[in-house]
């Protein structure tokens, strides 16, 4: 009963009781104090093997102790914050090396600032207003994208929030997500007012959705015939599939790239990048203004480059088998509605009774069936991220012998809790 007594007072101080309303689920959430490799601990002393892994944050694991010994080695002396530093300018370089198409960057301290920042810039660049997002990818909660926005904002039915100006949402628009023929139309109707296209290369905040074959090169062809910039935002999939970016995967280059999570190894951190001609138009070198006091603070930077340079030593493909194990062993329960959605080794469960493969199919899944199957998890000791359309994460501290019982477990739960809980409330 800790949790409860918890968010009892959490909910005196915090509007619905959390700082995050992806962290919420009824009646409270539990309560965490501890994690260690791919574990977290509640207040309670019970253990978890989590898929979650801070919506995709602690890639390398927790507590690791190779990074934390070299966090350490970097911040030896203490380093004053709200000035430059080398260590800011390593972790430029590693970045840069690993993503060639981001020639210039700036730190921010969120990804919400990474792509507010990166639009204002488009939009200055091109000298043009409209914005072109898809239908429920999610891109932070600032005015700029939080228009028909996925994630948090889609769990609980309302795609867009109040609050936000009718002349900012009348500058966005809203394209499909693997559906060339509404793009086409938008660019057909204001292609010369477009000032870009923002999009993950592969939605995260809808659940996982990958991109159909051709759909990315696709978006690089209009926004070059338009002249509008293309905005990649790897906040998710940046360094988590190979050491550098999706867009080196499958061989697409934006202009403008935002990142996030994991280049902070757990502290908080946001980027965007891009082409040097492009970026010069950032103050002080240009006019366009951004500013943070705490952007590659010391203590951000130094675990930033600790996760990096232990990643950059790692097989990524161990990670992407566990997670094909996970997909192979749940594709089995298709015939009772279940989908395993996988993009290397992210992947979400989705309780639909077809393909999701864009936004449309995705809403028909069924929130109130993933949340039995997400409690009858963690009763059994499996975290997943806590909502039908949130992604999951198979990280470097996950062990063949933790994901086959867990494996196990999701089969039991589908076989057996579930079928058992469904009859007893017949």
């Amino acid at each position: 009963m800790l949790s409860e007594e918890l968010f009892n007072r959490a909910s005196k101080l915090f509007p619905g009781g959390v700082n995050s309303p992806v962290r919420f689920y009824s009646p409270y959430p539990t309560y965490f104090s501890r994690a260690s490799g791919s574990r977290i601990f509640d207040v309670e002393g019970k253990e978890y093997l989590d898929f979650c892994m801070g919506f995709g944050v602690n890639f390398a694991g927790y507590s690791n102790a190779e990074i934390a010994e070299e966090i350490m080695y970097l911040l030896d002396n203490t380093i004053p914050e709200g000035v430059p530093t080398e260590h800011e300018i390593t972790l430029g370089e590693t970045i840069q090396k690993a993503v060639p198409s981001v020639e210039r960057m700036r730190f921010t301290n969120s990804g919400t600032e990474a792509t507010m920042h990166a639009i204002r810039l488009a939009r200055a660049f091109t000298g043009r207003k409209f914005i072109l997002k898809m239908n429920a990818g999610f891109h932070g909660a600032h005015d700029y994208v939080l228009v028909n926005a996925g994630s948090g904002a889609l769990n609980f039915g309302s795609p867009s929030s109040p609050g936000i100006p009718d002349e900012v949402s009348k500058t966005v628009l809203i394209g499909d997500f693997n559906n060339e023929e509404s793009i086409k139309e938008l660019f057909k109707k204001y292609g010369h007012e477009i000032a870009a296209v923002i999009t993950e290369p592969v939605l995260g905040n809808l659940g996982v959705i990958g991109p159909e074959k051709g759909f990315l090169k696709f978006l690089r062809e209009i926004t070059d015939e338009y002249g509008a910039l293309l905005i990649f935002d790897e906040i998710i999939t940046g360094f988590r599939f190979k050491f550098g970016g999706y867009q080196d995967l499958i061989g697409v280059k934006p202009d403008l790239t935002t990142m996030g999570k994991i280049i902070g190894g757990g502290m908080p951190i946001g980027l965007f990048g891009g082409r040097s001609e492009i970026m010069e138009k950032i103050s002080p070198q240009g006019s366009v203004y951004q500013s943070g006091t705490f952007s590659a603070n010391p203590f951000t930077v130094a675990s930033g480059i600790a996760t990096l340079n232990f990643l950059k030593k790692r097989d990524y493909e161990y990670t992407i088998g566990l997670a094909q194990w996970v997909e192979d062993k749940l594709k089995n329960f298709s015939d009772i509605g279940v989908q395993v959605n996988r993009v290397y080794n992210m992947f979400t469960i989705f309780f639909n009774g077809e393909k999701v493969w864009n936004y449309e199919t995705a809403l028909k899944s069924d929130k109130k069936k993933f949340m039995d199957f997400f409690n009858f998890s963690k009763k059994h000791g499996i975290y997943f991220s806590p909502g039908q359309f949130e992604a999951s994460f198979v990280g470097m501290a996950h062990t063949p012998e933790e994901v086959e019982m867990a494996v196990f477990k999701m089969v039991y739960t589908l076989e057996f809790d579930m079928n058992e809980d469904r009859n007893k409330r017949k």
